[in-house]
């Protein structure tokens, strides 16, 4: 048996995943969560030996919360569900160190198929996402950059940046200009859409 903890945002779909896997007789969810930020606690106590994420979480998005459960239960696979076909998010959910990657609009037969295999052991990875992510450009900002960049994507002007990532305003500015610049931006809110587009930012 395979047990499984499920983490998905919207209460009619994470009701018709739940029933779709224990459809499969070797396959229980064991837990079920809403948020990103309750996965390890989740985890933790319900033990599984799979977790399927939804990529965009409230609280923590799913990479993220990913690589916290790594750290915390690395015993516990991860599987990572997504809308979002874009090869750099695929790039970081490997960065990720997650075991499978699979679209929200694959058949639905596929879910249980990469729940064994990533419980098996296998990496899952949708083949037309893994040839366009072999194909696609490596992200040109450093992870700091990153970091700046996701918070001006989340609304923050320069000094609430600063005082995240404890730099200077100059500092953050400098690196606003370079992200700009290396992205070959309008703007800043340019280069968040590029970003976000590519998926290199949640």
């Amino acid at each position: 048996m395979v047990n499984i903890l499920l983490a998905e945002d919207v209460h009619m779909i994470r009701g018709a995943l739940v029933a779709l896997l224990h459809l499969e007789p070797d396959l229980k969810v064991v837990s079920t969560v809403d948020r990103g930020d309750l996965i390890v606690q989740a985890a933790l106590e319900s033990r599984p030996d799979v977790a399927v994420i939804d990529h965009d979480l409230p609280g923590t998005d799913g990479l993220t919360a990913a690589m916290e459960l790594h750290e915390r239960l690395p015993e516990c696979r991860t599987l990572i569900l997504t809308s979002l076909g874009r090869p750099g998010i695929l790039r970081r959910a490997l960065l990720a160190q997650v075991h499978g990657f699979l679209l929200k609009d694959s058949p639905p037969d596929q879910l249980a198929t990469a729940v064994r295999n990533v419980a098996a052991g296998k990496r899952v990875v949708d083949p037309q996402l893994a040839l366009s992510a072999w194909d696609s450009p490596d992200i040109p900002l450093s992870p700091r950059e990153v970091e700046v960049l996701r918070l001006a994507a989340r609304g923050a002007d320069t000094s609430e940046i600063a005082g995240c990532l404890y730099l200077s305003t100059g500092t953050v500015r400098n690196y606003l200009t370079a992200i700009v610049t290396k992205l070959g931006a309008r703007s800043r809110i340019d280069a968040v859409r590029i970003a976000e587009d590519a998926g290199w930012i949640p």
